[in-house]
């Protein structure tokens, strides 16, 4: 979806706390009422609400952190890495497993996430009453629906003990509100999924020329698909990826579209936007003259220029052409050594270890380097912006929620976990295997657990998919215990302390709570 209209949906509305505002979610600003009240005329105004919903999706807070960076930091792949031991502290305790109610990412995933509630709700409210067609009125409402659903599912994830809010609370109200089970969260999520499924408001594709980055009934199967695996409803799980990832793996989806791109390296060209193998994307744009005044209100990819190396200089014709970046969250050496040999490993590391022994290009060296920089986000200087802003916070790529490699490889893992059809569990895994090698030649994958653990470490790297991964497994006190993570605890992250204060809301006992 265009994401430089969100802003107008939001300052016309009067709908949002401000990105960077520390307040409790719940808190709305008494002005905005009155302007909201008067908001939602027509179809136009309607569509800028539905805009400032799909925004939350690709959150980036005015802290640095993004859902990717977060999760990526808090896995065995990556050290939190920047320019020292305090730079963008949420990182780094995320690394070191010291993370607490007043430190850490959870205060700007959670602020993030229930503000993409917040917006879904006061649009499900307004909408009613919008003199439009009612046709693209359905459409809007099943939209911001499922919206809502993956608000909450991460937000279940993360936090497992969470209120659930369908519904505006009123100002006398908000201290208030009280968590559920996480049962009763995942089945909202449950119902509204399948609710917009059944209405089919939805399209099976979109003009990506125009409506790019919207849902598609694709994504929703996915959607829907993910949240049972991580309920462990394998069969019903592997049902809905059938949908998505159609009847022959590695073949095209006649319905949908979906189909692998067949060169791994063409996924990260900042160009091949909403591409084939993508089911939801998160667009970014060089040109929306995003500046420090307000760092989250950039439509740029804040990736970018974290994860480059920092003090790059290239030395040599024909080395990279990459930004000197803040140096954050590069991959371990254990990770470099895992990938090493691995057909991917070119286009996902960028080795500046090498690049450096070998006097093609330089670099300084950042807190707790490792030499190998996350290639398939670092930032180049020929998508620099044109836009005006800060250059570093306006870089274009667009980041991928759902692509067709991960719902093959989860459609594989609910086929095994739940007593499936192995053979079709083995050509997806090995449709994913093959495409890596890109050769012509069929590089088959046994249809395990121990594969499907491999091939996704692998071919996700760095996309924010392995911490949750590691967790649902119950691997990651066993792999993540070197950092200090703690079983029974560190498998969620603590309700943040601004939103525990002169509220009802309770601390999860994994952090001291009694909830």
């Amino acid at each position: 979806m265009k994401k430089y209209l969100k802003y107008l949906a939001i300052c016309a509305a009067g709908l949002l706390i401000a990105p960077a505002c520390k307040k409790s979610f719940l808190s709305v600003t008494p002005k905005g009422t009155n302007l909201e009240s008067q908001y939602y005329t027509n179809q136009a105004e309607a569509f800028n609400g539905l805009v400032a919903v799909y925004d939350v999706v690709g959150y980036q807070s005015g802290g640095l952190i993004t859902k990717e960076d977060a999760m990526d930091a808090g896995s065995d792949d990556h050290v939190a890495g920047g320019g020292g031991s305090g730079d963008v502290t949420d990182l780094q305790v995320f690394n070191n497993y010291t993370l607490n109610e007043t430190q850490g990412p959870g205060g700007p995933l959670w602020q993030g996430y229930y503000q993409g509630v917040f917006r879904a709700n006061v649009l499900l409210q307004k909408l009613p009453a919008v003199p439009m067609d009612a046709g693209l009125k359905n459409r809007y409402a099943d939209e911001t629906k499922a919206l809502r659903a993956y608000f909450y599912f991460d937000l279940v994830r993360l936090f497992k003990n969470i209120p659930l809010i369908l519904a505006e609370v009123p100002s006398d109200q908000v201290d208030n509100v009280l968590q559920v089970a996480p049962s009763a969260v995942y089945g909202q999520i449950e119902g509204d999924l399948k609710s917009v499924i059944s209405n089919k408001n939805i399209p099976d594709k979109v003009d990506i020329s125009v409506d790019g980055g919207r849902l598609t009934m694709g994504a929703v199967h996915a959607l829907l698909g993910k949240v049972y695996l991580y309920e462990k409803k394998y069969t019903e799980s592997a049902a809905e990826f059938a949908i998505v990832n159609g009847s022959t793996p590695g073949q095209p989806n006649s319905q949908y579209g979906y189909q692998l791109l067949p060169n791994f390296a063409d996924l990260w060209k900042v160009s091949n936007k909403f591409n084939a193998e993508s089911i939801l994307e998160v667009g970014h744009s060089s040109k929306s003259g995003g500046s420090w005044d307000c760092s989250a209100c950039t439509e740029g990819n804040f990736l970018n220029i974290m994860v480059g190396p920092r003090g790059y200089n290239p030395l040599k014709a024909g080395a990279p052409d990459y930004i000197s970046g803040y140096s954050f969250i590069p991959f371990t050496k254990n990770f470099f050594d895992f990938i090493h040999y691995d057909p991917r490993n070119k286009a996902t590391v960028a080795n500046l270890d090498s690049l450096k022994a070998n006097g093609i290009a330089d670099y300084s060296a950042g807190y707790d380097n490792t030499g190998y920089f996350i290639g398939k986000f670092a930032g180049h200087l020929a998508d620099k912006t044109t836009g005006g802003g800060a250059p570093e916070l306006n870089y274009p790529q667009n980041m991928y929620e759902i692509r067709l490699a991960d719902t093959y490889l989860m459609e594989a893992e609910a086929l095994i976990s739940g007593g499936g059809s192995t053979s079709r569990a083995g050509a997806l895994m090995t449709a994913v295997h093959t495409r890596a090698y890109n050769d012509g030649t069929t590089h088959t994958l046994a249809p395990t657990m121990a594969n499907i653990k491999t091939e996704r470490r692998a071919e996700l790297a760095a996309e924010g998919h392995r911490w949750f991964d590691l967790v649902r497994w119950g691997d990651a006190p066993a792999v993540l215990g070197y950092k200090g993570f703690k079983a029974g605890r560190n498998e969620i992250l603590p309700i943040p302390l601004n939103d525990l204060n002169a509220t009802k809301l309770k601390q999860s006992k994994e952090y001291g709570g009694t909830l």
